[in-house]
């Protein structure tokens, strides 16, 4: 028997599980402490590099695991399912950052940075801008050439890993008059001249995942730090985050999986009327649905993985992955809390973060009306 298309080999089964052990045993007794700080553990990072996790697909040669998309794709999954922020900042690194690289950077570029993000260093995407949220095009942020360099004034908003990276893949625009094809994708690091980190955000969830905002004035990038072609940034932009937007599916199936795992727990020790309120029918129909739109978003989320990585077109199925993903999240993480009951409602319980957590999922890297658009501008395509 053929085996389904979003069934996981036993080497996936088996690297799953280890990123699950980790999260459980190195990340777990940390995530109340980072959230209640918003701030993340750097042991956690550093445990992150030495596992192989931060530079997934990043071929050997240059120092990463040489690994797969969809491994990619389980690593976020499993680490969401204790903790979100952790989860986030690996997604990022992996799906937006070096797969832009992989995809759009030189050789040259490659050999500076893919090492570099396989070992010690954190990346950022920075796309979103105070005028430019949903419309991704409405760039303000401008770049001017000068000589064997650019020059970049404005700012950007919302960026994660800000705080924590050392190289961002930027987008400006060199020509506001030209739309969308004026805008152009660059490499900027951190300590370039006339570039800093500003406002850190206080946020709802993912608390421990740093969100910031970041200024540019007469900032400095090499002409060889462009990435990809001048003017096809809009290229770069749309097609990292259709990859993105499966990651961010994957995210939101282990918060909800986090979620359910807590409760399932918690319905058979907790006891009222002389029996655990597992035992009534109710709340094992509730459980049954919940585990059942688990399951759903899985697929939907394993089969975009899939689509992406034979080289098939994946756009809708990326989108259906995030759309249902996040709203399932945010339905079993709610339904968590209600069957915890009054303690599911305090922070000495862990399912109040997932609800928090849950959120952000029908907002970044695009909403989940943006998602609805995209899939039925798609279907009218027939």
């Amino acid at each position: 028997m053929t085996r389904p298309l979003t069934a996981l080999s036993e080497d996936e089964r088996f690297f799953k599980d280890m990123v699950a052990k980790f999260a459980r045993e190195k990340i777990g007794p940390r995530v109340h402490d980072m959230d209640r700080d918003a701030k993340m553990d750097q042991a956690i990072l550093d445990g992150c590099f030495e596992l192989g996790i931060m530079g997934i697909e990043i071929p050997e040669q240059y120092g990463g695991s040489g690994s797969t998309f969809m491994n990619a794709i389980l690593a976020i999954e499993a680490l969401a399912t204790v903790d979100a922020s952790v989860s986030v900042c690996v997604d990022v690194q992996n799906t937006l950052c070096i797969n832009a690289i992989l995809r759009w950077g030189t050789e040259a570029q490659k050999q500076q940075y893919l090492p570099k993000l396989a070992s010690r260093w954190i990346g950022g995407y920075a796309l979103s801008e105070p005028s430019s949220g949903s419309d991704a095009f409405a760039l303000k942020c401008r770049a001017e050439k000068r000589d064997d360099h650019y020059v970049l004034n404005g700012s950007k908003l919302w960026i994660t890993n800000a705080a924590e990276a050392s190289v961002f893949i930027l987008m400006a625009t060199l020509n506001p008059t030209a739309g969308y094809r004026g805008i152009t994708a660059f490499l900027v690091e951190r300590d370039s001249p006339g570039f800093r980190v500003g406002k850190k955000e206080d946020k709802l969830g993912i608390r421990a995942s740093s969100t910031c905002e970041l200024i540019l004035e007469d900032c400095i990038v090499p002409a060889a730090n462009v990435l990809g072609e001048v003017g096809k940034g809009y290229k770069v932009a749309i097609e990292t985050l259709n990859e993105g937007r499966i990651g961010i599916g994957a995210q939101m199936l282990g918060i909800a999986q986090g979620a359910f795992d807590h409760t399932v727990a918690y319905v058979q020790e907790r006891k009222q009327f002389g029996q655990s309120i597992g035992s009534f029918q109710g709340v094992q129909f509730q459980l049954a649905d919940m585990a059942t739109e688990i399951e759903a978003a899985r697929l939907l989320v394993y089969n975009a993985a899939r689509l992406k990585e034979a080289g098939l077109p994946f756009l809708t199925e990326a989108a259906m992955a995030k759309l249902f993903s996040s709203e399932v999240a945010e339905r079993v993480a709610s339904q968590a809390v209600n069957l915890f009951g009054g303690v599911g409602f305090t922070k000495e319980f862990p399912v109040e973060k997932y609800y928090r957590d849950a959120k952000i999922g029908q907002i970044y890297e695009g909403t989940s009306n943006l998602q609805r658009q995209t899939i039925a501008k798609t279907l009218l395509k027939g």
